[in-house]
């Protein structure tokens, strides 16, 4: 006897049956679980990868993760509910920066900047910095926010918050390279200035009050001058400065202030 037809063709029951499978749990950061036996092959959201890294970057450039600490790909997941990939996303992020590291059996950890690493460090920010002004003084471009920087760094050396007097003196150096106008370049020198900022957090140097803005506001007018000359001999002593302060006394022990530097 033959069979009654069925009711529904195959590509109708197929579509039941998907539309009854149940949705697969999806972790913090958007991405599926894999598969049992397979690797997942989802790539995670940009987004969630550049909020572990802003939090991971906060804590190296506060002093609150320390040169050398590691950082572990499961305990970023497990703090900030996100996947294993996206933790490995936001460290190699960092590593581009040069604020953390990938040693081999090491694994990562943050960047410390020995003394050959500060003093090529210096070289390409000298090479940079004297690039911008000469592009913006060519042009007749006065750094619109420098004073304003300059101002900032008066306020914050005065109270004694030496995080706010990094961040202030970072604004007066990155106020003259992006009145260059050029991309390119400001990009660059923010990746530098990432690795300056986090040796300065553990460099506490020891001037006078007002020491510091008095320096600066002389160094924006003679490099406006003769931006080659300028730059150089700032950066050149400021080299030497933070040299010589490592050979008395540990950077990475210390931040209540010790043989005069300066940044």
């Amino acid at each position: 006897m033959p069979r009654p037809p069925r009711d529904e063709t195959p590509d109708a029951a197929a579509g039941s049956r998907a539309d009854a499978a149940p949705s697969a749990p999806r972790s913090r950061d958007g991405a599926p679980p894999a598969s049992p036996g397979r690797a997942a092959s989802a790539a995670p959201g940009p987004r969630a990868a550049d909020l572990v890294a802003d939090a991971v970057r906060a804590g190296i450039l506060s002093g609150e993760l320390a040169p050398g600490a590691p950082l572990r790909e499961e305990e970023l997941s497990a703090t900030h509910g996100v996947s294993r990939h996206t933790a490995r996303t936001a460290l190699t992020r960092l590593a581009a920066e040069r604020l953390v590291t990938a040693e081999p059996y090491r694994g990562v950890r943050v960047s410390l900047l020995d003394d050959d690493a500060l003093v090529a460090l210096q070289q390409l920010r000298c090479a940079l910095e004297t690039e911008a002004v000469r592009i913006a003084r060519d042009r007749g471009i006065r750094p619109a926010g420098v004073d304003a920087a300059l101002d900032a760094l008066a306020a914050a050396e005065a109270s004694g918050d030496w995080p706010a007097t990094l961040d202030a003196h970072a604004r007066v150096h990155l106020a003259l390279v992006d009145a260059a106008g050029s991309p390119r370049i400001a990009e660059e020198y923010r990746r530098l200035d990432s690795e300056m900022h986090l040796l300065l957090t553990h460099v506490r140097p020891a001037y006078s009050p007002g020491a510091l803005t008095a320096e600066h506001r002389a160094y924006v007018e003679e490099a406006w001058a003769d931006p080659q000359r300028a730059v150089r001999a700032h950066l050149e002593h400021s080299t030497q400065a933070i040299l010589q302060g490592r050979r008395s006394v540990s950077p990475y022990d210390d931040t209540s202030g010790h043989d005069a530097q300066r940044p």
